[in-house]
């Protein structure tokens, strides 16, 4: 068929489809609904009345339901005695078959939910007591229901909506104008979490000489970026963020941090002599300073003592083997380590532990601390006296701990010391109190009934008698001290 020019145009710039909006409902939608009032229409369209006044017969002309039809069919059912049968054989083959049952439900009945007088109760109304029953489809919500997903929020909105944790997006922020107010909406909520989501957009969007000029003058906003960056990791941006804001101790310490990313022990101490130059303060420049120290003598100290534990020549390595490495370990690990496996070296050994207590001036506490817990986890008990024992001028010994002998006492017992060295060292705890308290916490009788005695402390001395063994020495020791008439007792 030839076609005008005309038509050939409508032909082609014309179609059958709807093109599709937002704005317009959705054709199945509509198409749902349409068949839904259809269904429930069928109610006012269809009676119970007409489907009662269709009259049913059977195969012989007569009513069903009649008197008639109900003898006869109560003759039929006699076809089962052998009478009957006779009966049956005489008759034609076209009645030889019961009629069936006639249908209890009609088509009005159905559409309306319910069933014709007399008649069994349908499946849905046993299911259910509600007496109005809807069969069209449950349909859903029209797309223009679904706002959650709208880009027509206000700001004020949007950051409502993103402190309460909805979907919100932010693309249509396009304008450095429209991004900053956000950013000072979101402040002005004093949410973090808001401000920090806002914070990744911009961060996303925007050039880092554009958002570090704006977040200048944004405080907060800045020290939550700052924050952010700390927490993943972003070293980089951090340093140039630093580095802008002309923040040098800052930047510096920054920088410092990067070294917990430096495995290689001889590539972090070569990181490390690069940031002794850096701009810290007074203390941290020299805490720096001590780490680089440190790790430098433990490079050493590792490669030395790896060879003398391969080699087996050194009693302490081969009693006691090494668990891990030295390397990285903190000061103090460290100084532990020099008094387990080097206490007895000169000072001018670098894993001499009075070399590290002078290179890094540790405290006397802290060195008297942590060589006790060395020294008596190896049971080395004389090294222990010596620690504590010390000379006047005059050469008299005496016995001092800066860390005061409760807790000397404490440390000795929970590395098995013998109660012989227990009572020495509780003996010089100078409160009466607490050393009548350790030396009965760690059954040291002699402490305790010595210490009652010179007390003259009748009452307390008959009670620490129920608790020592019968017969045995502190017992009688006991006796004798009560028995004694050259003590004057209190009570």
């Amino acid at each position: 068929m030839n076609r005008t020019k005309g038509d050939e145009e409508e032909y082609w710039n014309s179609s059958k489809f709807k093109a599709f909006t937002f704005d317009d409902e959705d054709d199945e939608l509509s198409q749902l609904k349409e068949s839904k009032r259809a269904v429930n229409s069928l109610r006012d369209i269809v009676d119970d009345d007409d489907d009662d006044d269709l009259e049913r017969v059977s195969w012989t002309g007569e009513p069903v339901g009649s008197i008639s039809w109900s003898i006869k069919e109560t003759a039929g059912s006699s076809g089962s005695t052998p009478e009957g049968r006779e009966q049956l054989k005489g008759r034609n083959s076209f009645y030889t078959q019961l009629p069936k049952p006639p249908s209890t439900y009609s088509l009005s009945s159905f559409f309306r939910g319910r069933t014709r007088p007399g008649s069994f109760q349908s499946l849905s109304d046993a299911l259910s007591d509600t007496p109005a029953k809807s069969y069209a489809p449950e349909l859903g919500r029209p797309k223009g229901e679904y706002r959650d997903y709208s880009n027509d929020w206000s700001l004020s909105d949007t950051v409502q909506r993103l402190r309460r944790g909805k979907v919100c997006s932010l693309e249509r922020f396009r304008s450095l104008q429209d991004k900053l107010q956000l950013l000072e909406e979101a402040v002005s909520m004093h949410d973090g979490n808001v401000i920090t989501a806002v914070l990744i957009f911009l961060k996303r969007t925007l050039s880092k000489e554009i958002l570090f000029r704006e977040l200048e003058v944004r405080q907060v906003a800045l020290r939550h970026l700052i924050h952010f960056l700390k927490e993943i990791g972003d070293q980089k941006l951090l340093l140039d963020l630093f580095r802008f804001l002309d923040r040098a101790e800052e930047l510096a310490l920054s920088h410092y941090r990067e070294h917990l990313n430096i495995q290689d022990p001889e590539k972090r101490k070569e990181f490390l002599k690069t940031c002794i130059g850096l701009p810290f303060s007074a203390e941290d420049a020299a805490h720096v300073q001590d780490h680089y120290t440190l790790l430098e003598r433990q490079i050493i100290i590792e490669a030395n003592d790896r060879h003398l534990e391969s080699s087996g020549q050194t009693d302490v390595f081969r009693k006691h083997p090494r668990k891990a490495s030295i390397l990285n370990m903190p000061l103090v690990t460290t100084l532990f380590y020099a008094c387990f496996y080097h206490y007895t070296e000169s000072e001018g050994t670098f894993s001499s532990p009075i070399n590290l207590k002078k290179t890094f001036k540790i405290p006397d506490k802290q060195y008297v601390l942590t060589a006790l817990a060395a020294r008596a986890k190896l049971r080395a008990w004389n090294d222990v006296d010596a620690l504590f024992t010390t000379k006047n001028w005059l050469g008299y010994t005496k016995k001092r701990a800066p860390i005061g002998f409760h807790r000397v006492v404490e440390i000795l017992h929970k590395n098995s010391a013998p109660v012989q060295i227990l009572q020495e060292y509780v003996n010089l705890v100078e409160d009466v109190d607490t050393k009548l308290n350790l030396a009965t916490k760690f059954k040291c009788h002699d402490v305790v009934i010595d210490t009652c005695r010179d007390l003259k402390d009748r009452q307390q001395l008959l009670a620490y008698r129920s608790k020592v063994d019968k017969g045995s020495a502190e017992e009688e020791k006991i006796d004798a001290i009560l028995s004694s008439s050259q003590i004057r007792w209190k009570n």
